[in-house]
């Protein structure tokens, strides 16, 4: 079952500069939660403080109502917390079947991993490192939700991938939130993340500048180019 994954008041620094101000959302479980924004907006250093990799300089994240954002990453992805970051990071000298099982011991659980991605099954015994980029990238969501997580956090799945590609992995996204999973998504192809989810965040210079359902900004797509560089609130 998943959980409702909070984020209030969140800032965030690097290298001594606050990098994400006050940012405020939620990702409901059951639902695609899209953020979007142009590079250096701040995306990957807000997902980072929520996961753990970096720690808040202000504001609290809740998971299903009890605070998580003062626990260390590895308790809060016991708790159900599990993100993909940027860049496809596998194991790469082990297997695909070794990868997953790293994860998980459950046998019935990876055998799900091979029937959501059935590219992989020909290739269980190879090395990660010798698999494609897309390949990979099916390898880290696979491990992923190997550990039924309540929480499922992407960031730039699509990143060096051709769109067929990420047309191919979409799919996978929904039908974990149709599993109940919260999925918060960080995807540079807008469109195609705006047709999968349910709400979503623009950010820009570490700030939430627009949010609303995400049919309603597929239909303003003007509106959304401007939130991605003015850095003004707009309405939704």
């Amino acid at each position: 079952m998943g959980s409702d994954l909070i984020v209030t008041g969140l800032s965030a620094k690097r290298g001594g500069l606050t990098v994400v101000r006050d940012v405020s959302l939620r990702c409901p479980a059951g639902q695609v939660t899209v953020l979007l924004g142009a590079n250096g907006a701040g995306k990957s250093t807000l997902l980072d403080a929520v996961a753990g990799v970096i720690p808040l300089a202000g504001g609290a994240v809740t998971l299903d109502g009890v605070a998580i954002h003062r626990l260390p990453r590895d308790v809060r992805a016991q708790r159900g917390l599990s993100y993909v970051e940027q860049g496809r990071t596998t194991f790469g000298e082990l297997t695909v079947q070794e990868n997953l099982s790293v994860v998980s011991d459950d046998a019935a659980g990876i055998e799900t991993a091979f029937t959501l991605f059935p590219e992989l099954l020909p290739r269980r015994a190879v090395p990660a490192h010798n698999l494609s980029g897309g390949e990979q990238q099916m390898l880290v969501l696979a491990r992923s939700l190997v550990r039924n997580p309540g929480v499922l956090m992407i960031d730039e799945m699509s990143q060096g991938l051709a769109p067929v590609i990420v047309k191919r992995l979409l799919p996978v996204v929904v039908r974990a939130a149709a599993a109940g999973i919260a999925v918060l998504l960080v995807e540079q192809f807008a469109n195609l993340a705006l047709q999968i989810g349910q709400h979503a965040y623009v950010m820009t210079v570490g700030q939430i500048v627009l949010d609303g359902a995400c049919a309603d900004l597929l239909a303003r797509p003007d509106a959304v180019r401007e939130a991605y560089i003015s850095g003004h609130r707009a309405s939704a």
